[in-house]
């Protein structure tokens, strides 16, 4: 037999004037909605049971978000931290790795004529993703490649150059000259 469970009566106006505001709302979370309504018909009497009927959920479904507020009052209405595993990296450090792939890899530098020099040979010309981890990790950040990767991911940031097909850096190649013919017709694409 289901125990009988009803909602506690407010501790105060304000307490029942919030709970009664969210009930109504249109523009709060949907679940603290809901969770208002089962408080608030619970206030005017209601049994676990009707308001599932009313609400359109399982009776016990109410009864644990009775005990909740009962137990917490408004702060039961939201949920409790979720399961799982806790992100391993702050979000400054997550900035931290954003922030890596605006500024230059290191390697090439402007010296006071404007030229281009080699700080350091050994470092990358461009980002990559073993470029960033490793950077990543001189900052003291413990990181992983695939790690770098999911976070890029997941902010849609291009990490890598692009390849430019007009350059190459074999010393032995010689750019192409112009059209053998201005006789010949460009093909149109997109036309039959």
């Amino acid at each position: 037999m289901p125990k009988l469970l009803f909602a506690r009566p407010p501790q105060d106006a304000a307490e029942e004037r919030q709970v009664c505001k969210l009930a109504r709302s249109r523009h709060a979370p949907g679940d603290w909605i809901a969770r208002a309504k089962m408080i608030a018909r619970g206030w005017d009497g209601l049994r676990a049971s009707a308001i599932a009927v009313a609400l359109g959920c399982h009776p016990q479904t109410v009864r644990e978000r009775l005990a909740r507020f009962n137990a917490a009052g408004i702060d039961g209405l939201g949920d409790r931290p979720g399961a799982g595993r806790k992100p391993r990296l702050t979000e400054t450090e997550r900035s931290t790795i954003i922030g890596l792939v605006a500024t230059p890899p290191g390697r090439l530098v402007r010296d006071g004529g404007g030229e281009l020099a080699a700080r350091d040979d050994e470092r990358p010309a461009h980002w990559t993703l073993d470029a960033l981890t490793v950077a990543a990790q001189e900052r003291g950040i413990a990181v992983g490649r695939s790690q770098v990767r999911r976070i890029l991911v997941a902010e849609r940031i291009r990490w890598c150059q692009p390849r430019s097909w007009a350059t190459s850096s074999d010393p032995d190649f010689a750019p192409k000259g112009h059209r053998s013919s201005r006789s010949t017709p460009t093909r149109r694409r997109g036309r039959p």
